[in-house]
C-alpha cells in the first residue's frame, strides 16, 4: 500500500519537527505511516479539543471502525497492529469503556495512590543511593528515570522484581516503529502470555496489590471476562510506567536547558509546576493511539470521511502558540497554566494521572535535592531518544552529580 501522502515519521528529522513543519500545511493533515498506511493527524489544540470532545460519538477506538484494517489495504503483518488491535481498555467504547474504566476507579483509588508516598519515596531514596555511588557519569535513564516507574507500577500491580526488566523491554519493543513485524507479534505474544499468568497467579495466591483486587472484581462481576481483565492490565502496565519514564528524562533535559528555571524550582519548591509545564512543553506521548472516525466529520475547517483514523500529536498541541501565546516554544513553570490536554479530556481523561503528578514531582525534588550541583554530561543535541512516535524521550542521560547531600 503506497501514497503520495506526506511521509511520517521522516527519516533522520525529529518528529516533532515533522510535526510543526505539516502544522504549517492545515490543523489536520492527512500523512503515510511506515507501510504506506494513511492517516490523520491533529497538530493544534483547537483540533485535538474537538476530538476529544467527540469521543465515543463521532470518534472510536474500536478497530472495527477502521474499514483498510480489515480490506486487505493494511497487510496482515503491518506492525502496529500489535498495538491497534490489542482489545485493551483504550481500544474499547462507549458502555465497555465505562464499564472497564469503572472497575479500574474502584479499585485504583486516589486513597490508594495517596497511601502510595511513602513507598514511593522510600525507592526514590534507595535508587539515588544507586546513582550516588555509581558516581559521575552515571546514567539516569536506566538508574531512575525507568526504574522509579517500573518499580512503582509493578509493586502496584504485583509483578515479581525479576520480571521488570523483561516488561520494559517488551514495552520498548512494542512501541518502536523500528520493530519488524515478526518481533512485534511476537512480542504482543509473550506479553498477553505473561498477563493471563499473572491473573492465574493472583486468582491462586491473593496479594495486597492491584491485579488482585481487579481479579476480585471479575469473580464479582460476569460481566467482566478474563479477556478484558488482561486488557486492562496491558493498557495499566505498559502506559502507566512508559510515560512517567519520558515525564521524568524530559523534565530533567528542560531544567537542564534552562537552568534559572531550576533555580527557580529548587529556591520555591516548585515541582508540581515543572511536571505541569513539562506535560505542556514536551509530552511524553508524542501521538495517541487511534481514533476512527465514525461518521463524516470537519475538524478545525478539514473533512475527514468516515472510516479514517486519525492521531492526536500531544507533543504539537502542547507548543500551539494559538493556544499558549508567543512563549510556547519557552520552558517556563511561571507560566498560567490555561488548561493543558497533557493527561486527556472528557471521557478518556487519564486515569492514572494522581500517580503520575505525585511520582514525578516526588522524583524530581528529591533528585535535585540530593544532587543540587547535577548537571548533564552530554551535548542536549546529543541525547539519544526512543525510536517511537507513539512515546518520545532520552534513551541516555549521563550526569555529572556535583555535591551530593546526606
Amino acid at each position: 500500500m503506497t501514497t503520495n501522502l506526506p511521509s511520517f515519521p521522516v527519516v533522520g528529522e525529529n518528529p516533532l519537527d515533522t510535526c510543526l513543519r505539516y502544522r504549517e500545511i492545515a490543523p489536520v493533515v492527512e500523512v503515510e505511516f511506515p507501510g504506506g498506511v494513511p492517516a490523520f493527524l491533529a497538530l493544534t489544540h483547537k483540533a485535538t479539543r474537538e476530538i476529544l470532545a467527540g469521543d465515543n460519538k463521532t470518534f472510536l477506538k474500536d478497530p472495527q471502525h477502521w474499514p483498510a484494517l480489515h480490506d486487505g489495504s493494511i497487510p496482515e503483518d503491518w506492525p502496529l497492529r500489535a498495538i491497534i488491535q490489542g482489545g485493551h481498555l483504550a481500544t474499547m467504547d462507549g458502555g465497555d469503556h465505562r464499564r472497564l474504566r469503572g472497575l479500574i476507579g474502584r479499585a485504583f483509588t486516589p486513597a490508594r495512590v495517596q497511601a502510595m508516598e511513602p513507598r514511593i519515596q522510600q525507592i526514590i531514596d534507595d535508587l539515588l543511593d544507586d546513582v550516588a555511588a555509581t558516581g559521575d557519569g552515571a546514567d539516569l535513564v536506566p538508574a531512575f528515570t525507568e526504574a522509579l516507574p517500573m518499580w512503582v507500577i509493578c509493586e502496584l500491580f504485583g509483578v515479581s522484581a525479576e520480571d521488570r526488566l523483561r516488561l520494559r523491554k517488551w514495552t520498548a519493543t512494542l512501541l518502536a516503529h523500528t520493530t519488524s513485524p515478526e518481533e512485534a507479534f511476537a512480542t504482543q505474544n509473550d506479553l498477553q502470555a505473561f498477563l493471563h499468568a499473572l491473573v492465574e497467579h493472583k486468582q491462586r495466591e491473593p496479594g495486597d496489590d492491584l491485579t488482585t483486587s481487579l481479579v476480585q472484581a471479575r469473580d464479582e462481576d460476569d460481566q467482566l471476562t478474563t479477556d478484558e481483565l488482561v486488557g486492562v492490565l496491558w493498557v495499566m502496565l505498559v502506559a502507566g510506567h512508559e510515560t512517567t519514564v519520558h515525564l521524568l528524562g524530559n523534565a530533567i533535559v528542560a531544567l537542564a536547558q534552562n537552568p534559572g528555571q531550576l533555580d527557580l524550582a529548587k529556591a520555591e519548591d516548585r515541582w508540581a509546576d515543572v511536571v505541569e509545564e513539562t506535560l505542556r512543553y514536551r509530552h511524553s506521548v508524542m501521538m495517541s493511539n487511534f481514533r476512527f472516525t465514525a461518521e463524516d466529520v470537519t475538524i478545525a475547517g478539514v473533512h475527514i470521511p468516515q472510516g479514517n483514523a486519525v492521531g492526536v500529536v500531544f507533543q504539537a498541541i502542547g507548543v500551539d502558540a494559538a493556544e499558549h501565546g508567543q512563549s510556547a516554544y519557552q520552558f517556563d513553570i511561571t507560566r498560567e497554566q490555561t488548561g493543558h490536554l497533557g493527561f486527556g479530556h472528557g471521557p478518556r481523561y487519564c486515569i492514572g494521572a494522581p500517580l503520575a503528578r505525585l511520582e514525578s514531582q516526588l522524583a524530581l525534588a528529591s533528585l535535585y535535592r540530593r544532587f543540587p550541583g547535577l548537571s548533564l554530561a552530554i551535548d542536549p543535541d546529543d541525547i539519544p531518544y526512543s525510536p517511537s512516535f507513539f512515546t518520545i524521550g532520552p534513551l541516555s542521560l549521563p550526569v555529572n552529580l556535583g555535591i551530593a547531600t546526606p
